[in-house]
């Protein structure tokens, strides 16, 4: 059922997305939570960033406890959430670099210096 809940409905099959109307009918706190959480989808994948304050307040006004508590710890980083969902560019790739890196060193912890550490970044 709750991938039901979390994939796009054009992706259901008829028999899941009868079933998940039946569900929602019998309860309106989870079909609010569904119509949330498919608006962060929308956010999230359309890079919607201006929308988001707006989303922030529906789901704090809806009193969903899971999902009030996540919309506000979003709160508190706002801005930069807002320019993630905006903005173009993305750090991603070199975030991916400096985890294989901490990786590699945690591999070799207690057992080369820097020596050995460099030559494995190299080698990868």
């Amino acid at each position: 059922m709750t991938g039901s809940l979390t994939r796009h409905p054009t992706t259901l099959s008829e028999d899941d997305r009868t079933s998940l109307n039946e569900v929602l009918a019998c309860c309106p706190e989870l079909d609010t939570a569904t119509g949330h959480v498919r608006d962060f989808e929308e956010i999230l994948t359309d890079r919607l960033g201006s929308t988001f304050p707006t989303w922030i307040d529906a789901v704090d006004a809806s009193q969903l406890p899971g999902l009030t508590g996540f919309a506000l710890h979003l709160l508190r980083d706002l801005d930069a959430v807002t320019a993630d969902l905006t903005l173009d560019w993305s750090s991603g790739s070199i975030e991916g670099a400096v985890n294989r890196i901490k990786k590699i060193k945690r591999q070799l912890y207690g057992r080369a210096g820097f020596e050995l550490l460099r030559k494995m970044i190299l080698l990868q």
